[in-house]
């Protein structure tokens, strides 16, 4: 379970007791998918992982508490927590996309100022 914390699309806590690794790939599953859970230490050693690996955390409480305890890992969210997910989602792939753009624009600078 652990193995697939550095994979995950997003850890989402409440933000101390418990914490949630999902994965999605649109092309590969119809759902997000639970691939790591834990609480307590184990929440705590997601977390770390998830920090080592540049995984984002997102602090949604209730959130991260019905996925524990309803969602066995490996299993789909069910389509009752889509909006919830989804929301979470778009919000780390926006993160995502504005951090790519940064990078992309130090690395064009970069390149322009050994031009001069």
């Amino acid at each position: 379970m652990m193995g697939e914390v550095p994979e995950a699309d997003v850890i989402i806590t409440n933000p101390t007791t418990y914490a949630v690794a999902l994965r999605y790939d649109i092309d590969e599953m119809a759902a997000p998918v639970v691939v790591a859970k834990g609480a307590r230490l184990i929440a705590d050693q997601i977390r770390d992982i998830a920090v080592a690996n540049d995984v984002p955390i997102v602090r949604k409480p209730e959130l991260a508490r019905t996925i524990y305890r309803t969602i066995e890992v490996g299993r789909p969210v069910p389509e009752g927590l889509f909006r919830a997910v989804a929301e979470v989602l778009a919000y780390v792939y926006e993160i995502d996309r504005r951090a790519r753009k940064v990078a992309e624009r130090r690395t064009f600078g970069q390149i322009a100022q050994r031009a001069v």
